[in-house]
């Protein structure tokens, strides 16, 4: 993630969800806000309903790798949340499910850059 700060701050995350554009996907749902700056924030939420520890520290490194892969494809100085599906069992979820729904959640936010 050479581009990209993490987000952990209370009041970014909080930012987010009010002032951010909600897209929805299968198994991730996203704010995203573009700023005017030359790198990109990610920040990703798991809820505590979604399973135990180990289980949601799975999801957000997968999420991660998956960041790593499009990272060049997104547009830069846009910040990010990834929250996942409450409805969707997180230990079902593969990598290549979150690889094709996080690219396609991407294109539908138009923050997509070839």
């Amino acid at each position: 993630m050479k581009k990209t700060i993490m987000i952990k701050k209370n009041f970014e995350f909080k930012y987010l969800f009010s002032k951010g554009k909600f897209v929805y996907g299968t198994y991730i749902h996203m704010y995203i806000k573009e700023t005017n700056r030359k790198y990109n924030k990610l920040g990703i939420a798991v809820s505590k309903k979604q399973g135990k520890a180990v289980e949601r520290n799975r999801i957000k490194r997968l999420i991660r790798e998956n960041y790593k892969i499009f990272e060049n494809n997104i547009k830069l100085g846009t910040n990010i949340l990834i929250i996942i599906n409450k409805e969707k069992n997180i230990k079902e979820i593969s990598y290549y499910d979150i690889k094709e729904n996080f690219e396609r959640t991407l294109k539908k936010a138009k923050i997509w850059v070839d």
